[in-house]
C-alpha cells in the first residue's frame, strides 16, 4: 500500500491528540510568541527615541525645520513606546510564524511538510521585503507628494501620534500584500484552482489590486498605485512559484507511484 509520503507497505500516521492536548499545545505556543515579543521589546526599549527618529526620517526630511509636533501632552512619551512595541513585533515575526508552523506541522504528512517549509521561509522574507519597500520607496514618495500639494499659505506640521497610526497601517498593508505569492501557491496547492486558470484571471486581478489599494491605503492615487502595482507583479510571481511547486509535487507523486 502506498502512503501519502510515497512509501509502500505501511501507512504514515498523523499526530493526533485530544482537544485538551491541542489547547495545552496552543497555550504553550502563544506563551512562547508573547515571550519572544516581550524580550525583543525590552531590549529595544532603551533605544525608543532613536527608533522613532529613524522611522520618522522620511517625513521629517520634507517638513519645515525637519520637525514634527505633539498635540497630545502625553504623546512624546507614549508614541515612541508604542512604535517600539510594533518594531519588536515585526522583528519577532520569524519566531511568531515558526510557532504557528510548529503547532500545525504535526497534522501534515512529511511530503506536505517538505513543501510547507520553503513556503514559510518565503513568507518571512516577503513580509520583510514589504516593510522595506514601504519604508524606502513608498514613504519618501508619498510624504513628498503630500507636502508638495499643500495649498499656498498652509504649513504642514504632522502630529507624531497620528503619524504612527498612519505608518503602521501602511507597513501592515504592504507586509500582508507582499504575501500574495504565498497565497497564490497555497490556493493552487490545495486544489482550488490551477496556474492556467489564474493566468486567465489576470485582468480581474489587475483591477482587484487597485481596489485592494483603495481600501488598504490612504485616499490618494500615489499610495494606491504603489500598492496595486507590486501586488499584481507579486501575483505573477505567485503563478510562477505555483507552477514550480505543482511540477515538483507531480514529480514526487510519480516517483511514489513508481515505487
Amino acid at each position: 500500500m502506498t502512503d501519502k509520503d510515497g512509501k509502500t507497505g505501511e501507512t504514515e500516521e498523523l499526530g493526533e491528540g485530544t482537544l485538551i492536548s491541542h489547547l495545552v499545545e496552543l497555550r504553550s505556543r502563544l506563551l512562547k510568541i508573547s515571550a519572544a515579543v516581550v524580550v525583543v521589546f525590552i531590549v529595544l526599549l532603551p533605544f525608543s527615541g532613536e527608533i522613532f527618529s529613524l522611522v520618522s526620517e522620511p517625513i521629517r526630511q520634507v517638513l519645515p525645520g525637519n520637525k514634527m509636533i505633539a498635540v497630545d501632552p502625553a504623546s512624546p512619551l507614549f508614541t515612541p513606546f508604542k512604535l517600539t512595541f510594533y518594531v519588536a513585533l515585526f522583528i519577532a515575526m520569524p519566531i511568531v510564524l515558526y510557532q504557528v508552523w510548529a503547532f500545525v506541522a504535526p497534522g501534515l504528512y512529511k511530503k506536505e511538510q517538505r513543501f510547507a517549509v520553503p513556503l514559510l521561509a518565503s513568507s518571512i522574507v516577503l513580509f520583510y521585503l514589504g516593510i522595506a519597500f514601504a519604508y524606502y520607496v513608498v514613504f519618501p514618495l508619498m510624504f513628498g507628494f503630500f507636502t508638495a500639494v499643500a495649498p499656498e499659505g498652509v504649513e504642514v506640521q504632522t502630529d507624531i501620534a497620528r503619524f504612527l497610526d498612519f505608518i503602521t497601517t501602511i507597513v501592515f498593508a504592504f507586509g500582508i500584500a507582499f504575501e500574495v505569492p504565498i497565497a497564490t501557491v497555497l490556493i493552487v496547492w490545495t486544489g482550488f484552482t490551477t496556474p492556467q486558470k489564474l493566468g486567465k484571471a489576470r485582468p480581474y486581478v489587475f483591477l482587484g489590486a487597485f481596489v485592494l489599494g483603495m481600501f488598504l491605503t490612504p485616499p490618494d492615487v500615489i499610495s494606491q498605485t504603489l500598492l496595486a502595482v507590486p501586488v499584481y507583479l507579486l501575483f505573477e510571481l505567485g503563478i510562477v512559484m505555483a507552477r514550480i511547486f505543482t511540477r515538483s509535487k507531480e514529480e514526487t507523486d510519480e516517483e511514489a507511484a513508481a515505487d
